[in-house]
């Protein structure tokens, strides 16, 4: 006997998002990685009229360190990082979620997706963290090492000066060594 499909779709195909699609999408606003209301909805598989009606149900669960509303300039300025915009028209601004402002969006969204794409989303956060602290490290022990070239440097400048000294010819006409006749 065949088995029946389930129509509600398992959360191994859930994780067969690209993680990479999701971090392209974290952007850094006012110093903070956030998501956009409009990708965590595409993500979410919702529309995001649909996606803010939730948010906007519960308010309380979203102090200022978890979502915000971006600013015109800083839309403008996001637009105009894209060279075709896919946004249209929204008649509000966006709203933008930190990463615990995205761990908050489970309790809200009671879907086996939202759950599913919020694991996804807080592991792209993590790995983006993870990437930020490798590359500070990386980039201390640069510093490090471009230091240690230039005292080496110096070190090898003197050493090559003396060497090419006792190489060289004496610049001066010695006495020849020897009687002379005259």
């Amino acid at each position: 006997m065949p088995k029946l499909r389930s129509s509600k779709p398992s959360a191994t195909s859930l994780l067969s998002v690209p993680v990479e699609m999701i971090e392209r999408r974290i952007l850094l606003i006012r110093g903070q990685k956030v998501m956009l209301d409009f990708d965590l909805a595409e993500l979410y598989q919702v529309s995001t009229k649909v996606f803010n009606q939730a948010v906007k149900r519960n308010l309380g669960r979203f102090p200022k360190d978890f979502m915000f509303q971006i600013t015109k300039m800083e839309f403008e300025n996001l637009r105009s990082q894209f060279v075709t915009s896919s946004w249209g028209g929204r008649r509000y601004l966006p709203y933008a979620f930190t990463e615990h402002g995205v761990a908050m969006l489970s309790s809200v969204l009671n879907s086996e997706r939202a759950v599913q794409m919020n694991i996804l989303i807080i592991r792209a956060f993590v790995k983006l963290r993870e990437v930020l602290a490798a590359h500070k490290d990386l980039a201390r022990k640069m510093e490090e090492l471009e230091h240690q070239q230039k005292e080496h440097g110096r070190q090898l400048a003197a050493v090559y000066s003396i060497v090419k000294k006792l190489i060289d010819k004496p610049t001066k006409t010695q006495n020849p060594i020897g009687f002379r006749t005259e």
